[in-house]
Formats: C-alpha cells, sequence, structure tokens
C-alpha cells in the first residue's frame, strides 16, 4: 500500500519534538505529568512523521483529518494539562504576553481565533502549498498545534488570572466547540468534486478515489471530534459537585491573585504616566 510513498526524514519535527522535551523538562514537576508529556509527544511523532504525516501532507485528506484530531485533541491538551502553575506563571507574566492570554482565555475570543486560523489551515492554497513545500507543512502542523492550545485554554482553566469558569459552562464550551471546528467538514461530504489538487495518488496508495478520501475524511472528522469532545464535556458535567459552583464564587488561586494585583499596579502605571504634566 506505501509502495509508492517514499521514506522520509523528518527533521523539523524531530526538532520541534525534542525542543518540547526539553521545554517540559522546565515545566513538568511530577511523575504524572511527564507521562503525560510522554503520551503527548510520541502521539504528534507518530502523526508528523512517516508514514503518516506524508500522507496526511501529499496524498490524502482523511490522514490530514486524522493528523489535526490526534494534535488538536491529544497532543494539545496534555500540553497544557502536564505544564505546572509555576511555569505558566512565568511565562505568561510579561506585559505584552498576559494581555494575550487574558483574551484567548474568553471562550468567544478562542472560538473565534480557532474557527479562523482552523478554517484558513484547511483552505485549499494551503493544503496545497503544505503539499509542495516542507517549511509550509511543518509551519502548518504549527499552526494547527497552537490552534488546538487555544481552543483548550477555556476549558482547562488553568491560565494565571483568567476568569474559572462553572464545570456546566465548561462543558458547554467544549461540546459546542467540536460542532464548530468541524463545520469545514460539510463541505468535505457534499462537495461534488475532488477540492485539493495537491493531494494526490490516492488509489495507488490508499485504494480510494479523491472524492471519497475527502468525503470520508468529513465523516471522520465529525465522528472523530464529537465523540471524544463530547465524552469530556459530559464526563466535566457530570463528575461535577452536585452543589455546583457558580462562576461568581468560584476559588481564586494565588496565582490569580497575584496576577490580578500585578494588572492594577500596571494600571496604575499607565494612568500615572498619562495623566503626568508635560
Amino acid at each position: 500500500m506505501l509502495s509508492l510513498l517514499p521514506f522520509r526524514w523528518h527533521l523539523p519535527e524531530l526538532v520541534l519534538i525534542v525542543g518540547l522535551a526539553a521545554l517540559h523538562r522546565v515545566a513538568v514537576h511530577d511523575a504524572r505529568a511527564r507521562r503525560l508529556v510522554l503520551i503527548a509527544l510520541a502521539s504528534f511523532l507518530v502523526v508528523t512523521i512517516w508514514p503518516v504525516g506524508d500522507l496526511a501532507a501529499s496524498v490524502s485528506l482523511t490522514f490530514a483529518a486524522m493528523q489535526r484530531l490526534v494534535i488538536m485533541l491529544v497532543v494539545a491538551p496534555l500540553l497544557l494539562m502536564s505544564t505546572s502553575v509555576d511555569f505558566l506563571v512565568k511565562i505568561t507574566r510579561p506585559r505584552l504576553v498576559d494581555p494575550i492570554v487574558r483574551r484567548l482565555s474568553h471562550p468567544g475570543v478562542a472560538i473565534f481565533v480557532v474557527t479562523i486560523m482552523g478554517t484558513l489551515t484547511l483552505a485549499v492554497p494551503v493544503v496545497d502549498l503544505g503539499a509542495r513545500s516542507i517549511v509550509a507543512r511543518d509551519l502548518i502542523l504549527l499552526i494547527v498545534l497552537f490552534v488546538g492550545l487555544v481552543m483548550w485554554v477555556p476549558a482547562l482553566s488553568i491560565m494565571p488570572g483568567a476568569k474559572r469558569f462553572s464545570p456546566a459552562a465548561r462543558a458547554g464550551y467544549i461540546a459546542g466547540s467540536a460542532i464548530v471546528v468541524t463545520s469545514l467538514t460539510f463541505v468535505w461530504i457534499f462537495a461534488p468534486h475532488p477540492l485539493y489538487p495537491g493531494l494526490q495518488n490516492q488509489f495507488a496508495l490508499l485504494h480510494m478515489s479523491p472524492l471519497f478520501d475527502q468525503q470520508f475524511a468529513g465523516f471522520v472528522a465529525k465522528l472523530g471530534c464529537y465523540v471524544p469532545m463530547w465524552t469530556v464535556a459530559f464526563n466535566v458535567f457530570f463528575n461535577a459537585d452536585d452543589s455546583g459552583v457558580s462562576v461568581d464564587d468560584s476559588p481564586l488561586h494565588w496565582a490569580d491573585v497575584e496576577r490580578q494585583l500585578l494588572r492594577l499596579d500596571r494600571k496604575r502605571a499607565r494612568d500615572l504616566r498619562r495623566h503626568r504634566p508635560d
């Protein structure tokens, strides 16, 4: 089946994985978190190197959909969950980073960014460019990973200083995200002809016509997104404390208090500069 697909060394992907591993060696403090990192990096490795990575890049939209599902639903949340709070505090503390993270922690902003950037990475010219260029392919993979991180930030409620939502709100966000991020799959399923000329050799390698590969990718993306994300949403909702915790009464952690105090200090400094006489 893969006789026409040449083996290629994926040095950029290997460098990225080594870099993430080195970064998380600093950011991870316990054995459970290290296991999560190992699972995340192993999953990323499997879907980005030969043969899955090459099939996803230049042959099959179905494999591209599976690759994105793994990166967004496995790699991204596990990397976030395994990162220590102390490390998150350090990397989000800078004056330029904090307001960006604060806005991305809002569900509406996160969904908007995920929808726009996720759709752009699946636009026909972008996919065709990734099939021709190794640099473009790796850049697309990084964007997909970023999109996955943004999508899970509001759901996990781990960013310092971000508003912490109730279990019901988080469950609703996760369930809604699954619908929004797969909206493009309707086009794949109902399009009367193949949309991605850059993806080739589907029949020679996978015994599927380009149109069937595209339609099958739509169903794979929908089911592969709905099933795990709705399972997580129901688990978050039904495993919440019976008494519930309202958004306004949700407890603050010291990292949240420290970040709010830092923002107040920065606001006072801006106000003083603004009202300082020339």
